[in-house]
């Protein structure tokens, strides 16, 4: 197998050089961290299911006509996607207060909020991703007007298609947070959804019972985040029924 060159790693991905011009292959790791990387864990078949998730949210978004950078999924672990140049922001959309609105505003976790709101942090690791307001973003030069505007509107979108399918199996999302970047074709810009969507990057509730079927399993240690990513995967048609969660987490040092 040729060697192929590594173009950068994060936390649960790595992206290959692809095998076109202006694409990359993007790897999915099993590595699981939370709190800016305080807590770590190696969850076997966790970049398997989020491989495949993520595929299953991408074509669904690229079947309604909302861009993103997802070309086909290559094996188990991999996809090919298209280059992109992503800001420097992540956007996350809140349909329920939970984690840190909960916290910064004093807003009781579950609490519906009266209409979706639209946040945006700086990507930034050293800054442990602080929130910025739209202000900061024009300031500094992240984003236009258009841009915002833009990916405000990509952004309710993605939030009115993943409701919809996640009510459907009978989990309510509760937030979830992408990143967009920008494709150019010649002068002419678009911005698409990149990264990933996956129970990595959004909260999702049972509808019924409320448990938790997300990262915060890991985070607050409630129980096996296989099981649960699995159990997500189930509902959604992307796995088996039958198909047993992968092994229990190995704890990193």
């Amino acid at each position: 197998m040729a060697r192929r060159t590594k173009v950068y790693e994060g936390k649960a991905k790595i992206l290959y050089e692809g095998p076109e011009p202006g694409t990359y292959v993007q790897y999915f790791k099993d590595d699981t961290s939370a709190g800016d990387g305080a807590k770590k864990a190696l969850i076997e078949g966790k970049g398997v299911l989020n491989n495949r998730l993520s595929e299953f949210f991408m074509n669904g978004l690229n079947e309604i006509g909302v861009p993103t950078h997802f070309i086909r999924r290559l094996n188990m672990r991999e996809q090919l996607i298209r280059a992109v140049e992503i800001i420097p922001l992540e956007v996350v959309v809140r349909n329920i207060a939970a984690g840190s609105i909960s916290k910064r505003l004093g807003i009781e976790e579950g609490t519906p909020l009266p209409r979706p709101i639209v946040e945006f942090y700086y990507k930034n690791d050293a800054l442990h991703d602080p929130i910025v307001s739209e202000e900061h973003i024009l300031a500094f030069g992240w984003a236009t007007h258009q841009d915002l505007d833009d990916m405000v509107a990509l952004a309710l979108r993605v939030n009115d298609f993943l409701s919809g399918v996640m009510m459907g199996v009978g989990i309510k999302l509760v937030d979830f947070k992408i990143e967009i970047g920008r494709i150019y074709d010649g002068d002419f810009q678009r911005l698409v959804v990149a990264d990933e969507i996956s129970p990595d990057s959004c909260r999702l509730w049972d509808a019924k019972t409320g448990q938790k079927l997300d990262k915060d399993v890991f985070r607050r240690d409630l129980g096996n985040l296989s099981e649960a990513y699995t159990e997500v995967a189930r509902r959604l048609g992307v796995m088996p029924s039958n198909a047993t969660p992968m092994v229990k987490p190995r704890l990193m040092n």
